[in-house]
């Protein structure tokens, strides 16, 4: 059964930068594409930008424009620039495949404090 292991989270000041990692421990990627998602208490997960074994890429809204995915499929990984950040950034960020299906890992803290 696939795993997945978040790393690169941490307490950054407002306007600040973070990359987060996520290994894979089978590789998925190459068969459709991967997804960071995110969530704060009390809400439901949401997917922040997603790319394909193509390289197509999705991003939210309230991203666009600050992050960037990327990918490497040879060490099937999957990666999230994060710049500029805001305080309405903060959540555990996790990885997964594109349709979220697959069991989740324990995700990587961001805290984003103004």
């Amino acid at each position: 059964q696939v795993q997945f292991v978040e790393s690169g989270g941490g307490l950054v000041q407002a306007g600040g930068s973070l990359r987060l990692s996520c290994v894979a421990s089978l590789n998925i990627f190459r068969f459709s594409g991967m997804g960071w998602y995110r969530q704060v208490p009390g809400k439901q997960r949401e997917l922040v930008a997603s790319i394909t074994s193509t390289s197509s890429t999705y991003y939210g809204d309230s991203v666009k424009g600050r992050f960037t995915i990327s990918g490497d499929n040879a060490k099937n990984s999957v990666y999230l620039q994060m710049n500029s950040l805001k305080p309405e950034d903060t959540a555990v960020y996790y990885c997964n495949h594109l349709s979220g299906k697959l069991p989740w890992g324990q995700g990587t803290q961001v805290t984003v404090s103004s």
